[in-house]
């Protein structure tokens, strides 16, 4: 979101619109962790459509437009098509979260989405590697706790 954008939003808003919005952004966090996993692991079927209903009812407030910009990333023209959105109340500000959950749902295989091993981790991922062998979220993080612990385990039973 723009900067300049956010500082019309904040002059704008309610007290505590702000807090009402994080509020609902985290309902919809773990609203879609239950769906992410009681659904990981098997493919998406159209079943599981009625499922997506209050994704679908947040994504039909969006007041998105496209236009021609200069490009961020070098093309030949220097312009490029982005997908932008008018800003006009703090709700909004959950727009882009329920768009990338939504090409989530539509272009993740569920079946590689996998829940983190970890014993206190509750993140959850897409494995992506070529044998879908990926046990944790982050090998720097949940996956150096595991060999730590195993490795600990190993000297405790040599003693």
């Amino acid at each position: 979101m723009p900067a300049e954008a956010l500082e019309i939003l904040r002059t704008q808003a309610m007290p505590g619109e702000f807090d009402n919005i994080a509020a609902q952004a985290r309902s919809l966090r773990e609203w879609f962790r239950r769906f992410v996993r009681d659904r990981k692991g098997r493919p998406l079927h159209l079943k599981d459509l009625r499922e997506l209903d209050p994704l679908n009812r947040l994504l039909e407030r969006d007041e998105g437009f496209g236009g021609i910009v200069a490009s961020d990333h070098g093309s030949a023209s220097g312009l490029e098509f982005r997908m932008m959105r008018r800003w006009r109340s703090p709700e909004s500000l959950l727009l882009p979260i329920g768009e990338a959950l939504a090409k989530f749902v539509c272009e993740e295989d569920f079946s590689n989405v996998k829940a983190c091993e970890g014993p206190a981790c509750t993140l959850m991922f897409a494995d992506h590697t070529r044998g879908h062998a990926r046990r944790w979220c982050s090998m720097a993080i949940c996956g150096n706790r595991a060999k730590q612990a195993a490795h600990r385990n190993r000297l405790k039973t040599q003693r």
